[in-house]
């Protein structure tokens, strides 16, 4: 049985497949069905426990007489854990456990004090713990596994000195996550080292409050001790997550706005014991038994007001994006006009791959414009730089067909910038030099993802490489230079200098292969 668990806002994500699970299920001795599905029950409510507890949480189940094993781990956001690592399927002996072995055979709960050795995951191995273990016990009494709640010394030292009416209702909440008592856990997110707490009880009066707590009432007016208050008293603070609480006993979460403030309150109602450990599997469901809440609070005025600023941020950047694309659109429609009056094919032809290289810069603008995005599908970018070779290049008379195959690429904005201008410029040249004096064809943009490597080409079906081709020769020379390609230049410098990859040229049986190779490393891209 494999519980290990990490949980994230809205609530828990548990690790670990189910093939993980059953084998350490598999290990443990005398284990039911009906105790696996406690147990995982249970495994549910630990993320709270530990955080609350302020302690690493652990479930041991017996493997034999000798030896006991680790099937679930919770390690608290509220303090740095104990372990660093996962310890579930870790094994371990009675000299090596043996509060948590008295636990297991003799159902006894128990404290202790250990040093904890180099055979444990610990940022500081060697450093002193408090470690307090308490039997988990079946409908019979019988004890199916032991919960171990490791914390520091200084922390348990803390703990002590608060006051009694909190660490009544830190233990009782410790039953009932170890009763399976709790309802609605997964609806709470993590509690973190900056919460308050506040503790009320039947009569709904204000038996606790953390000085967390004390100092964020303070900011709504609060100045006096709060002790002995009743909650509908505090006039300027939305209860109605704690008068829910009391009325279905459930644990709940809500966002409230006070004031100027943002609060999130989580609410968990205490039940009463009743009847001792058995009380929980009858009664946590009667409302009649909430005896008390406790309730915590976090401050998020000022995470709001941060993501609230880099809405406006990221807004203004999208606008802005939007506005270059527009410009850009703007400048490709002025040179095209200036293209059309042109005396001389080359000038015009000069405009015109002007023109494509400025679209196609201007088409990773159009995508940043319409989206919060620090990553850009390359898929994309090329089907759009194809439709707009169609609509604007492409002799419809040629029947020259172009086409987009392979995967969802995703790279970052300036990667995604250079690797347009790359299918641009390499669409260019095939359509150029490949049919001039051909009719119909294909032109077909190929994405591949190896992984590590990526790799961009685009092939024809034209007239294919002459039997003079010198590609080395075509992209050194100058611009000027007749017998250099500008295009190609452009290419390679893209290629090698600012995506650290190579540039190729294949002839093949009828056509040529432009092939762009370039490591996804290099590019930061997910």
């Amino acid at each position: 049985m494999h519980f290990a668990s990490s949980w994230t806002r809205p609530g828990w994500r548990f690790l670990g497949a189910e093939k993980q699970m059953d084998s350490v299920v598999h290990d443990c001795e005398n284990l039911t069905q009906e105790d696996i599905d406690f147990l995982q029950a249970v495994e549910r409510h630990l993320g709270i426990l530990a955080d609350l507890s302020r302690a690493d949480v652990l479930i041991y189940c017996p493997v034999n007489a000798e030896r006991a094993v680790v099937v679930s781990q919770a390690r608290p956001h509220s303090i740095l854990p104990i372990y660093s690592e996962s310890v579930v399927q870790r094994q371990v002996s009675a000299l090596e456990e043996p509060a948590v072995f008295r636990a297991l055979t003799e159902s006894r709960p128990g404290r202790h004090e250990r040093r904890r050795d180099g055979q444990r995951s610990t940022p500081a191995q060697g450093m002193l713990i408090v470690q307090t273990t308490h039997p988990m016990r079946r409908a019979d009494g019988s004890v199916m596994a032991a919960v171990s709640i490791e914390t520091n010394l200084i922390e348990r030292e803390r703990h002590h000195r608060r006051s009694r009416e909190f660490q009544r209702a830190l233990a009782r909440f410790q039953e009932m996550v170890l009763a399976g008592a709790l309802s609605g856990v997964e609806r709470l997110t993590p509690f973190a080292e900056h919460d308050g707490i506040v503790v009320i009880d039947a009569q709904h009066r204000i038996k606790y409050v953390s000085g967390i707590a004390t100092s964020m009432y303070r900011k709504l007016g609060y100045t006096g001790d709060l002790l002995k208050w009743h909650f509908e008293d505090l006039v300027l603070d939305d209860n109605s997550v704690v008068r829910e609480a009391f009325e279905t006993g459930e644990c709940l979460e809500r966002e409230v706005s006070l004031r100027d403030r943002v609060w999130v309150k989580k609410a968990i109602p205490l039940f009463s014991t009743g009847e001792g450990w058995r009380w929980a599997r009858r009664k946590a469901a009667d409302v009649r038994w909430v005896e008390g809440v406790l309730i915590t609070i976090r401050d998020e005025t000022d995470a709001r007001r941060q993501e609230e600023e880099l809405r406006v941020k990221q807004a203004m950047i999208q606008e802005i994006h939007h506005r270059v694309k527009n410009n850009m659109q703007t400048i490709a429609s002025l040179l095209r006009l200036q293209a059309r009056r042109a005396d001389s094919e080359d000038v015009r032809q000069a405009l015109q791959e002007g023109i494509n290289r400025i679209l196609s810069v201007a088409v990773i603008h159009e995508f940043l414009a319409h989206q919060d995005a620090r990553v850009i599908n390359i898929r994309d970018v090329g089907q759009r730089i194809l439709t707009q070779f169609r609509e604007g290049v492409v002799d419809r008379e040629k029947g020259i067909r172009l086409d987009l195959r392979g995967p969802n690429i995703y790279l970052p904005t300036q990667s995604a910038t250079v690797c347009a201008l790359v299918i641009n410029e390499l669409l260019q040249n095939a359509l150029e030099h490949g049919y001039h004096r051909h009719e119909g064809g294909t032109v077909t943009v190929n994405l591949k993802d190896d992984g590590d490597q990526i790799t961009i080409s685009v092939d024809d079906d034209g007239v294919g490489l002459p039997a003079d081709f010198d590609l080395p020769a075509l992209t050194a020379g100058n611009p000027g230079d007749q017998n250099s390609s500008l295009g190609l230049q452009i290419v390679k410098t893209l290629a090698q200098g600012d995506l650290k990859g190579s540039f190729e040229l294949h002839g093949r049986d009828k056509g040529v292969s432009a092939v762009v190779s370039f490591p996804k490393q290099s590019q930061g891209g997910r």
